[in-house]
């Protein structure tokens, strides 16, 4: 094995070299992309799969449709909120990668137990949005850190990949549940076992590298300068220093990155409680309303790595507001499609929101590293994702009331709105501590 030492870079990034990925795991690091994108697959379930089962629970139960989706937006809370806590601990070696895929392994089938055999709205509280949320969010967190880790030269596509699990893993557990009807149970017991195995046994190989490691075979320092060894450095300029979680809110472009997240994170939430339910009540029935969730799943996916590629070579930024301007967009063309019964129509408005909204956290992570730096990148991704929290009490708690005080044409408006703002604001984003002027274009 080669010497190990430590390079730094003109910004000051560090780079562990010396360790090639077969040496420190005993096979290529693509292995874990395919860990942490089988993980992801199941673990998603919980989210995207949520909208398809919450009319069945309100009619078996009695309970108002306002009431189950609730139990959604708290799900997202504790989901969003492990995620800082998680990166902080492991960052200290205080939950190592194993511990964390068991955990959430055993607490994200909880939830979907939960949600199969619950008497009462404080159990399914308890169970699927407390313990299902916090299993997920440690999932989520180590599968993303994990791919972050071993692929520093090209994060975002890999992210892209593996974030695009969480959603798409959801599309055979949707139309499933379209004929399942009176056997939610069955159904919701057996994905529970299949989450649990596969998340546990996905953990028991997940490993991360040492910290500020690199890969063999590239100069990290020519990686940094040179658009030939590193295309994405032209659109999307490195950090110009390093912050650490408690310098985050210091700077103004923080704050406006979080509104961000939080007015994506509700119009796609929206969409996720309210869209299954808004298609059955305008005459499309249990069939369209299971495919169009399945579209919104498998879209938010796979444009997940589409977008991811795309703002490496158009920037970040751009990428991003262009997002929100096509999420913004498909609200009113939902709206429209579903008030006059364009089955098509509504699949294509379907399409663009999954496109939209759906795809903004993976943009996320190569923001938060070109704008705040790498040394405390996954705990500064964790304080930004915690905006997803705020974004499920606006896209779901906020929502409902607007549902039932002014109907879907007001939320379905307030939810355009709310993500083309986001364009305007993504717009105006700039690195901390360099000059507007010096950015490019994008």
């Amino acid at each position: 094995m080669a010497e190990v030492r430590e390079l730094r870079d003109v910004y000051g990034r560090r780079y562990r070299v010396g360790e090639s990925d077969r040496e420190l795991l005993g096979r290529s690091r693509s292995w874990t992309v395919w860990l942490a994108g089988a993980a992801m697959f199941a673990a998603g379930v919980q989210q995207y799969g949520f909208g398809a089962i919450a009319p069945v629970l309100a009619k078996a139960h009695g309970w108002t449709f306002a009431e189950v989706v609730l139990s959604l937006a708290l799900w997202a809370i504790c989901q969003a909120g492990i995620a800082f806590p998680a990166a902080w601990l492991r960052d200290r070696g205080l939950l190592p990668a194993r511990a964390a895929m068991l955990a959430g392994a055993v607490l994200c089938s909880t939830g979907l137990v939960t949600l199969g055999h619950a008497e009462s709205l404080t159990t399914v509280f308890l169970g699927y949005s407390v313990l299902g949320g916090l299993g997920t969010g440690l999932v989520y967190a180590t599968c993303v850190g994990a791919v972050l880790a071993w692929f520093p030269d090209s994060s975002a596509a890999r992210a892209g990949a593996v974030s695009g699990a969480f959603a798409y893993g959801s599309v055979p557990f949707v139309l499933l549940s379209a004929g399942f009807g009176g056997e939610r149970p069955v159904l919701l017991d057996v994905t529970a076992a299949v989450v649990l195995v596969v998340v546990a046994a996905c953990g028991a190989l997940l490993r991360y590298p040492p910290r500020h490691w690199w890969p063999s075979g590239t100069d990290p320092q020519a990686w940094a300068l040179d658009k030939a060894h590193n295309p994405s450095v032209v659109a999307n300029r490195p950090a110009v220093r390093h912050y650490r979680p408690g310098e985050l809110f210091g700077c103004r472009v923080t704050r406006a990155l979080y509104l961000v997240v939080v007015l994506a994170a509700a119009v796609l939430l929206f969409d996720l409680a309210y869209l299954a339910t808004f298609v059955a009540e305008r005459g499309g029935g249990p069939v369209l309303a299971a495919t169009a969730l399945a579209v919104l799943a498998g879209v938010t996916g796979s444009g997940r790595i589409l977008l991811g590629r795309l703002s490496d070579r158009l920037g970040r930024r751009r990428i991003l507001r262009l997002a929100l301007v096509t999420g913004g967009v498909a609200q009113f063309v939902l709206f429209y499609s579903g008030e006059h019964r364009h089955a098509l129509g509504l699949l294509a408005g379907v399409a663009l929101a999954g496109l939209g909204n759906g795809c903004c956290y993976t943009l996320l992570v190569g923001l938060v590293r070109e704008y705040f730096g790498e040394d405390s990148a996954l705990q500064n991704f964790g304080v930004l994702y915690s905006a997803k929290a705020a974004g499920a009490v606006v896209g779901v708690g906020l929502a409902g009331f607007v549902v039932t005080t002014h109907g879907y044409a007001g939320a379905f408006v307030a939810a355009g709105v709310l993500s083309l703002a986001g364009a305007v604001l993504a717009g105006r984003l700039t690195q901390p501590g360099r000059p507007e002027s010096l950015l490019p274009a994008a």
